[in-house]
């Protein structure tokens, strides 16, 4: 069974390019209905609010549509013999005053859709400016954290800017009236990553017109601006916050052991600390692997701990034990997408601390070969898997760009 608050599945690296307009959400997600009919699992549509680890018993939200506060579901209690939690993350504001308020996180496909609306609001705003010689002409885009999200971010507004003119949109010049700005506060953008990726996207970003801020401490974030610790202010009329994630909060009301970063509590064998029957995985999961390192909130660790329950759940089913070893993370390397043409990443090898840069069309196809493998793992079956490829090289090799 399971359980999510929304109705579709999107995979995330694809949230920049809804935001942009590059990206049709409708193309993009996965039906969980769909999903259940053709996997043989069961769907309950409801937020999780509560649970009673004693009773093994969780309590789901009321569904409540949009328009006239009807109610289409009601409360739900659902008993379970294993709980897997895997919530994700949210974003992390680190108390910067401002932050919440004036600013949008890419966490699901709402913020993408209300990013993209708002994108088009403000071009036909600064459209009507140019014609008019009234005002500041132009748009102002702040997007605060170097991470992929942020990169990606950036790289694709700008892949999109160059269709704007098939809007109405004649009078921006792309590069001069639409300004991107990147802030970073580590002393360079994709600072997990090796310093030759880092360096290669810098030279992308820097070829496509997007100012990159490194070193730079956001201190306050106002509705049309962005303040620094040494004093710089940026101009924003809009701003992404893509600077860090935390546990979504409503996890600390669980009665589940928690971190100070709201992750809950795992051992090596991602069973929850003290709590029979309960396990965490991805994001939300504070987790110390096989070999005493803490496991770090990226999608491949996700995908190898579901994994590695998968076996775990397979043995109590057959009646054999848990699995003996624990869950030990591996580090396959990373891809960051630099619009629809170019990607940048490393890749590593199987020997530690060997590791190989990769960079242009074949990293690109690497890319998408990510994407594709994700869709297959979902659909399963090769039908199905064969109509999403064919779905999926259709959108991705024709230009689809939808602002409206």
């Amino acid at each position: 069974m399971l359980v999510d608050s929304r109705l579709y599945h999107v995979w995330k690296p694809s949230l920049h390019e809804v935001a942009a307009g590059t990206l049709d959400i409708h193309q993009e997600g996965l039906s969980y209905q769909m999903l259940a009919h053709d996997r043989g699992f069961t769907f309950v549509y409801g937020e999780m609010t509560a649970l009673d680890a004693g009773a093994k018993r969780l309590t789901v939200a009321p569904v409540i549509a949009g328009g006239d506060g009807e109610e289409v579901l009601p409360e739900r209690a659902i008993e379970y013999g294993s709980l897997v939690i895997s919530v994700g993350s949210t974003s992390n504001y680190f108390g910067v005053p401002g932050a919440r308020e004036n600013t949008i996180s890419l966490n699901a496909t709402e913020d993408a859709e209300r990013f993209r609306l708002r994108l088009l609001r403000l071009l036909a705003q600064a459209e009507r400016d140019k014609e008019s010689g009234d005002g500041r002409s132009g748009l102002d885009i702040v997007i605060i954290g170097g991470g992929a999200t942020g990169v990606e971010l950036a790289a694709e507004l700008r892949e999109a800017s160059g269709v704007y003119a098939a809007y109405g949109f004649n009078k921006l010049q792309v590069k001069r009236d639409v300004r991107i700005t990147l802030l970073e506060g580590a002393p360079r953008i994709l600072a997990p990553l090796p310093e030759k990726v880092s360096g290669a996207a810098l030279r992308l970003l820097d070829q496509r017109a997007i100012r990159v801020v490194t070193d730079c401490r956001v201190t306050a974030i106002e509705k049309h601006q962005v303040s620094d610790n040494a004093g710089h202010v940026y101009p924003a009329d809009m701003c992404v916050w893509a600077a860090g994630i935390r546990a979504p909060e409503f996890l600390s009301s669980l009665g589940l052991p928690t971190n100070k970063g709201g992750q809950i509590e795992v051992d090596g064998h991602l069973a929850v600390k003290g709590v029979p029957g309960v396990y965490a995985l991805g994001d939300c999961a504070a987790c110390i692997d096989g070999k005493g390192k803490p496991v770090p909130p990226r999608a491949q660790a996700a995908h190898q701990q579901a994994d590695y329950l998968v076996k775990t759940f397979m043995n109590m089913a057959s009646g054999y034990p848990p699995q003996k070893h624990p869950y030990v993370y591996r580090d396959y390397g990373s891809l960051v997408s630099i619009g629809h043409q170019t990607t940048v990443g490393s890749l590593m090898g199987s020997l530690r601390g060997v590791s190989w840069f990769v960079e242009g069309f074949m990293a690109r196809m690497m890319y998408l070969s990510l994407h594709l493998m994700h869709h297959k793992a979902i659909l399963g079956s090769v039908r199905t898997g064969t109509m999403a490829l064919a779905r999926f090289l259709i959108r991705r090799t024709t230009p689809l760009v939808k602002l409206h």
